[in-house]
C-alpha cells in the first residue's frame, strides 16, 4: 500500500467499464490553449451543493454548457444529479429546488462524475467565482474517482472587472453582471441555468477581450 493510499484511505471500487471510461479521459491531451479565443471550446459549468461549506457539504449537481467557436451551443447542455445518502436541509431544498426524492435518487456519483468528465474532454472550464465548483468537483472525483481532476479553470469574477473596471465597484456578484449586461436568468440557483446565464457573460467578455 503506497503512501498516498494511507494518507486518502482505500480507492473507491470501480467497475471495469468505469476504469475504461476514467483511462479514456485521463488519455487525452491538453487543449489548444494558444488558440484564438474565438475559436476554442469552452464548458461553462456550475453546481449545487449542500451547503457553502468547501470541507464539510457535498455534491449535489453538476450543469454545464458549451461555447466553442464564440458560439453559446444550445443543444450541447449537461446536468447530472449526483445520487445522496439521504436528503439535504429543507432550508438548502428552498434554495437550489432539487427536492429530497431526486437527490436520493440520483446517478450514482462515479457515473454522474465520469459522464461529465466524457462530456467536458480537455476544455477549459468556467465559472463565475470558480474556487467553490473547482473544489466541490475535485473532492467529489477524489472520493469518488480516486483522481484528481486536470482541467484548467478559468474564473470570471476576475476576468469580468478586469474588463469592464467602471462597472467593477457595483458589480460583485454573478446577479450583478447578469443584470449590467441585461442577461436573464428565469431559473437562478439551477445549476444549468445558472451555467447557460455564466456563458452568456463569457461571451460578452469574449466580444469585448
Amino acid at each position: 500500500m503506497s503512501w498516498l493510499t494511507r494518507l486518502l484511505g482505500a480507492l473507491p471500487p470501480l467497475s471495469d467499464e468505469q476504469r475504461a471510461a476514467l483511462k479514456a479521459y485521463r488519455a487525452l491531451g491538453n487543449s489548444d490553449a494558444g488558440a484564438p479565443l474565438t475559436a476554442q471550446r469552452f464548458v461553462v459549468v456550475d453546481v449545487e451543493s449542500t451547503g457553502l461549506s468547501l470541507f464539510s457539504d457535498s455534491l449535489i449537481a453538476i450543469g454545464a454548457v458549451t461555447v466553442a467557436g464564440g458560439v453559446l451551443n444550445l443543444g450541447q447542455g449537461f446536468e447530472a444529479v449526483l445520487r445522496q445518502d439521504e436528503a439535504s436541509s429543507v432550508e438548502n431544498i428552498l434554495v437550489h429546488g432539487i427536492d429530497g426524492t431526486t437527490q436520493t435518487s440520483g446517478q450514482t456519483p462515479a457515473n454522474g462524475l465520469l459522464a461529465f468528465l466524457a462530456f467536458i474532454g480537455d476544455a477549459p472550464l468556467v465559472a463565475y467565482h470558480a474556487v467553490f465548483d473547482r473544489t466541490m468537483i475535485d473532492r467529489a472525483t477524489q472520493q469518488y474517482l480516486g483522481m484528481t481532476f486536470g482541467n484548467p479553470w478559468i474564473d470570471l469574477a476576475y476576468i469580468a472587472p478586469a474588463l469592464y473596471p467602471h462597472l467593477a465597484a457595483s458589480c460583485r456578484a454573478l446577479d450583478d453582471w447578469t443584470a449590467a449586461f441585461h442577461i436573464e436568468n428565469p431559473q437562478r440557483h439551477n445549476a444549468v441555468a445558472d451555467a447557460y446565464a455564466t456563458a452568456q457573460l463569457l461571451l460578452v467578455l469574449l466580444a469585448h477581450a
